[in-house]
């Protein structure tokens, strides 16, 4: 039984001898469960789900989950594309690893998962604005965040930057002949 015949839908491509397939997000849990209890692929194990963006694409972010099948030794990626406004159906229902991913996907990226049991942010503070992964998040800011060792606790202030550490005019040994 090939899972292409099954889901017309989903793309194959090959990206270094590994298969990976490209999935619509509404048939998503559903080919990851299909993997998963085959008996012709048993990918059993959920080692990762991480995000990639891309700007200026019309589906800005790429999920990327990654599964390995310990039966037959192979390992496999299945893709999806969404934007801000596109949700990506949870699939804690499949893997039950998946929570903890999720969570580091959306407090990164801002991808939203439906029917998620609990998204929290858990890599950056509760009060922590913006996604720090996307592109076009902002490299320095107008405040900074650090731990004041006298109050026992995280405090914010404006970032005091020297001026001659803004300016970079030195030169570079990659660019002077030798």
């Amino acid at each position: 039984m090939n899972i292409l015949k099954i889901f017309p839908f989903i793309k194959l491509e090959i990206f270094n001898k590994e298969p990976c397939f490209i999935v619509k997000t509404n048939l998503l849990e559903k080919a990851l469960f299909l993997m998963k209890n085959h008996f012709k692929y048993q990918f059993k194990m959920l080692t990762c789900i991480s995000g990639v963006d891309y700007p200026n694409n019309t589906y800005r972010f790429q999920v990327v989950y990654e599964i390995l099948s310990l039966r037959f030794n192979s390992r496999t990626r299945v893709k999806c594309f969404v934007n801000e406004l596109v949700p990506v159906n949870s699939v804690e229902t499949v893997f039950l690893g998946a929570s903890w991913w999720e969570c580091e996907v959306w407090d990164m990226f801002g991808i939203f998962f439906n029917n998620h049991s609990n998204l929290v942010r858990i890599l950056t503070d509760y009060g922590f604005e913006g996604y720090p992964l996307r592109k076009d998040f902002p490299l320095s800011g107008f405040y900074e965040s650090r731990y004041h060792h006298t109050k026992h606790r995280v405090v914010y202030g404006e970032i005091e930057l020297c001026q001659e550490y803004r300016t970079f005019d030195f030169p570079s040994p990659w660019e002077t002949p030798a």
